[in-house]
């Protein structure tokens, strides 16, 4: 998982944007993003104070696979969200019902939906790409799951394989 990009996707900023407002260049963001150069901590401070985070730091068992292929679908569902936030809460909101329904033993995790889905859409969008074991957890019961079309799922598994680093 690469945090620079992850911080990224949850504010919805270009590397450009996050680069301006931290004072450096879009090549050093993407550097930071592929990996071939590497942030130190007071830098990944100051990238998330200049989009009005604040770092913190927490241990937590690594993510399996199929806790970062779930991740990668999610990205995607965020960039539906910020395009079309309405439209897809409400799409998300009608199957929480149906699950419901059928899973009344989940309500644990389906009544969390419920109080993540009144949220903001920058808010939700956070609480859906958090790595923490929260979220990762959340992602196994997501309302947003049906939001993917087949072409669009098959092209995240296809980029998540050519992607995937153990």
């Amino acid at each position: 998982m690469n945090w620079i990009r992850l911080l990224r996707e949850q504010t919805g900023v270009t590397q450009q944007t996050l680069a301006d407002r931290a004072g450096t260049s879009q090549p050093t963001i993407a550097l930071y993003e592929s990996g071939l150069k590497s942030p130190t901590l007071d830098t990944m401070r100051k990238l998330a104070s200049c989009l009005g985070l604040e770092l913190t730091i927490s241990f937590t068992s690594p993510m399996s696979r199929e806790d970062q292929r779930s991740l990668a679908y999610h990205q995607a569902l965020a960039a539906k969200l910020r395009k079309q936030s309405e439209l897809t809460i409400a799409k998300a909101k009608r199957t929480l019902s149906k699950m419901s329904a059928k899973h009344p033993g989940a309500n644990e995790f389906l009544d969390r939906w419920k109080r993540w889905l009144q949220l903001p859409p920058e808010v939700l969008i956070s609480r859906i790409l958090d790595p923490g074991v929260e979220a990762r957890e959340m992602r196994q019961v997501t309302p947003l799951a049906g939001l993917l079309s087949a072409k669009e799922r098959t092209r995240i598994l296809k980029q998540f394989r050519r992607d995937y680093v153990p």
